[in-house]
């Protein structure tokens, strides 16, 4: 599984994200599975396309009275598929986590929680998201893949999902094929990306050596 984390980048946002994302649907039509994850305000753009498409962010809200919140139930009404929780660039409180989760399920999408140690996943392990991706902060963006700097670490993060029906994701430095062929034989079943995709010059070329 490949799931590609839009971000907020210029070449990833409005106009640029439904051009994109249409790469990446090419690429899943041949039967590969990847999962896009946009800005809520690109979620219509793109959420015609055939593949999941996340937000990047909900807030665990009902709807109500809530200024300035992206409610799940905004987010499914415009489309998307599922949700991302607890990015280490947006973090959440852990009851916020429990909550959004709940509210997320109920509404019917699908939700991946990410964390950034094995303390986390394990205590997050409970709240039962679809899936859960280790990623350690220091690493992201920086071409050192988690796969390889932290092998035992992830090892020990796929142990702690065993025995659950929540799918062990890792990022963090992912950008080519060998990254993505060592986490799976860590015993991971996807990857999450974002800029080695969304900044390369031929994003096809790089989804599909990944894939």
């Amino acid at each position: 599984m490949l799931v590609t984390n839009f971000k907020t980048y210029a070449e990833s946002s409005g106009a640029n994200c439904e051009k994109l994302a249409k790469i990446h649907e090419k690429v899943a039509k041949e039967g590969n599975d990847i999962i896009i994850a946009v800005q809520p305000a690109d979620i219509l753009r793109v959420s015609g396309l055939g593949l999941p498409v996340f937000a990047q962010m909900a807030h665990p809200v009902e709807p109500g009275r809530n200024t300035g919140m992206i409610s799940p139930q905004n987010i499914k009404e415009a489309g998307a598929d599922g949700v991302m929780l607890n990015h280490s660039e947006n973090p959440m409180k852990v009851w916020d986590v429990e909550r959004a989760v709940q509210i997320c399920k109920k509404t019917g999408l699908k939700v991946l929680v990410f964390v950034s140690n094995l303390q986390e996943a394990s205590d997050l392990k409970g709240y039962k998201p679809d899936y859960i991706a280790y990623e350690v902060p220091e690493l992201i963006g920086t071409g050192k893949p988690i796969s390889s700097e932290k092998p035992d670490e992830l090892k020990k993060f796929v142990k702690v999902l065993e025995n659950s029906d929540i799918v062990p994701l890792c990022g963090a430095g992912i950008s080519k094929k060998e990254d993505a062929e060592t986490a799976r034989e860590l015993g991971t079943k996807g990857v999450v990306v974002a800029s080695s995709i969304v900044k390369s010059e031929n994003p096809e070329k790089v989804i599909r050596e990944l894939i």
